[in-house]
């Protein structure tokens, strides 16, 4: 098995399979710290050496640069998420104290990659943060620029404004397919590449839900989000269609329903990576085999029958969760940096 590479932007490659931080942050449980940093190890080893994390993860900045401050190899990207509350008072020297934190936080003299993201598009500012990040790459502190959950339209006024975005990290899975529309087509045009989050749905994409019933009450927000995104797609029956389809095709591959899925988006235009998170490295010798095999004509066709009858959230990519009043947008969580000190 060997794992495959992506050149992202001139100069920086990196694995198509990118180890998560989110489930460090202890909304999946409680972590062991100790063990959580042995095991980043595995998946360096592995020649998995880019880790994603976010400015707003609780304390996972600080896990993985205990971690990085003995391994060089490793590269981290990293999110600024400014606070809703705090939208319209963010200013230059509120960026520079969260890039100076996250450095600190990651013991990094610069950045690889900061992926903003800004929570309302009627707030003034984005554009101006925008550049005030620009310039701190210009200045050597950032490496690379990335976004995280613009829909098309924002994401081509970062572009033409010349914020050097080479990423845009999306939520995109058999599930959710909204970046294969205008997104995906931006895209096509330019230097831009979609790193991928949610290809697993929460785990629901796994062999564990198969044939299972339907659950009432989901064990963490993370599946209550994506139970909602199965309603979206057709709800239980076809969800359990979707997995048992996926499990034949597994089958022929000596592989899981979590690599079928996962190979499914590292296939679509334009992906550069899938981000899998993960606490410890149990799992790792699966997602690896994502890498043991490629789909055939006939295993994409079958999906693509299937796909046609099932839509999905409709829209543009994060506009359903934009919407803090509908289904998606009551669950998120706007304020968690709680200012600069948090």
């Amino acid at each position: 098995m060997t794992v495959e590479r992506y050149t992202l932007a001139p100069g920086y490659e990196i694995p198509r399979l990118l180890r998560g931080g989110w489930q460090l942050a202890g909304d999946h449980g409680e972590v062991d710290r100790r063990r959580a940093i042995a095991d980043m190890a595995q998946f360096v080893a592995a020649g998995v050496d880019v880790f994603d994390c976010a400015d707003i993860y609780t304390g996972v900045e600080e896990i993985i640069g205990e971690f990085r401050a003995g391994e060089p190899r490793l590269r981290v990207h990293t999110k600024f998420v400014p606070d809703l509350a705090i939208l319209s008072q963010v200013d230059e020297a509120y960026v520079r104290r969260i890039n100076e934190r996250s450095r600190q936080r990651l013991r990094a003299p610069a950045l690889d990659l900061v992926q903003f993201h800004w929570w309302d598009y009627e707030v003034p500012g984005m554009l101006r943060v925008a550049g005030w990040l620009a310039r701190l790459q210009r200045e050597g502190l950032i490496r690379h620029l990335g976004g995280t959950n613009f829909d098309t339209g924002h994401t081509r006024q970062l572009l033409d404004a010349g914020v050097p975005l080479v990423s845009m990290q999306v939520q995109y899975s058999l599930l959710d397919r909204r970046p294969a529309g205008t997104l995906s087509d931006l895209c096509a045009r330019t230097p831009l590449r979609l790193l991928c989050y949610g290809t697993l749905a929460g785990g629901f994409l796994t062999d564990h839900w198969l044939g299972a019933p339907e659950p009432q009450a989901p064990s963490n927000r993370s599946l209550v989000k994506y139970k909602l995104v199965i309603d979206d797609f057709g709800g239980w029956t076809k969800f359990q269609e979707l997995l048992r389809l996926l499990r034949g095709i597994a089958d022929r591959h000596g592989v899981d329903i979590a690599a079928v899925a996962t190979r499914w988006v590292l296939e679509r235009p334009h992906v550069a990576a899938a981000i899998v998170g993960a606490r410890y490295a149990a799992h790792l010798p699966q997602h690896l085999k994502v890498f043991d095999f490629a789909l055939s004509d006939a295993d994409h066709a079958a999906i693509d029958r299937l796909l046609a009858q099932c839509p999905g959230p409709q829209g543009d990519t994060y506009t359903l969760e934009r919407d803090r009043q509908g289904r998606h947008g009551r669950i998120m969580k706007y304020n968690l940096n709680q200012g600069e000190n948090r």
